[in-house]
């Protein structure tokens, strides 16, 4: 009788890692496919500068003096035209909303280290290239950093700052460790191509809800915001490398904010539940001598959607700014 060879069983560890990466691999083909029907359906609604070779997409609307504006984490240019603040602004004044590196249509060379300082010289080189002249310049949330920056490293290159709902001081923020991981080379590439975009498809509900609370997310945010381009993967982990390096980038500035001497308003709202706000803004705010500082009651860290005219007349007192 001729010997049979029974098939070799495969252990039970071998069977779950040969489906964990085949779930992986479904997931990253996935995702790739939903970032490009991201790209068709929301298109640049902008143009583009080109800074030593490198493409920035950014909106502008009006005339006038030039008002800059720079978005925060995990947002994008349209930020600014759904909150009506772009509106606001450009009555009188040009108003011109930058996609900072890996976020929107602006890409992210992995060669480069972009600290708040290197965003901040990439857009006041931009503004040098569209014929901006010292702009009134407004930074949000992770946008007030490279505001910051601007307003320390190119004096020469800013007529005033406005700062809304920003982070300025280092605090423990265990999201930053965990984001640290997410954006880490190797590790971080895995989790943006794979993982990131489901999950955050899962938690955007509710990160949503946090950063307007204790208001709810206007109508306009939720209709008219093209999230499918938040979480594309780069995107998420360009957000992951940013958040990560926040504490450190504020402890770093921070050394320095006695050498601010512009006209600066500070905003915020006392509701916000994303950024302690009242160990950052009235600590910097008694800091500066030349800030005007706005506490709005009752709103969150997202002040330009739920408060969009007191923060547009904020930012025009600046230096009374036309």
């Amino acid at each position: 009788m001729a010997n049979v060879r029974k098939p070799i069983a495969r252990s039970a560890p071998a069977t779950w890692f040969g489906a964990g990466l085949a779930t992986l691999a479904g997931a990253a083909i996935f995702n790739r496919w939903s970032a490009a029907r991201a790209e068709r359906d929301h298109p640049p609604i902008g143009a583009f500068v080109e800074v030593d070779g490198m493409p920035v997409h950014y909106y502008q609307r009006g005339a006038g003096p030039a008002i800059v504006l720079i978005h925060g984490s995990a947002s994008l240019v349209e930020d600014f035209v759904v909150s009506g603040l772009v509106d606001l602004l450009s009555h009188n004044h040009r108003v011109i909303a930058f996609d900072r590196p890996g976020y929107g249509y602006t890409r992210r060379p992995r060669d480069i280290d972009w600290t708040p300082e290197r965003q901040a010289s990439l857009l006041v080189a931009a503004c040098a290239q569209l014929g901006i002249d010292r702009p009134l310049v407004v930074g949000h949330s992770w946008g007030t950093l490279p505001a910051l920056a601007w307003a320390l490293n190119n004096p020469e290159a800013i007529s005033g700052l406005a700062l809304l709902s920003g982070y300025y001081f280092p605090t423990g923020r265990p999201d930053a460790a965990i984001a640290a991981i997410a954006g880490a080379p190797g590790i971080g590439d895995v989790f943006a191509n794979t993982v990131a975009p489901l999950q955050t498809r899962i938690t955007g509900p509710l990160g949503n809800k946090i950063i307007f609370s204790p208001a709810d997310p206007t109508d306009a945010f939720l209709t008219n915001t093209p999230f499918a381009l938040m979480l594309r993967p780069s995107q998420l982990r360009a957000t992951a490398i940013d958040s990560g390096q926040m504490p450190a980038s504020a402890a770093r500035l921070a050394l320095r904010y006695d050498e601010l001497d512009l006209p600066i308003a500070i905003v915020w709202g006392d509701g916000d539940k994303l950024v302690e706000q009242e160990d950052q803004s009235p600590v910097l705010a008694k800091q500066l001598p030349k800030a005007v500082e706005t506490r709005i009651e009752g709103v969150g860290h997202m002040i330009h959607h739920t408060s969009p005219s007191r923060v547009a007349a904020a930012i025009l007192a600046v230096g009374h700014c036309p």
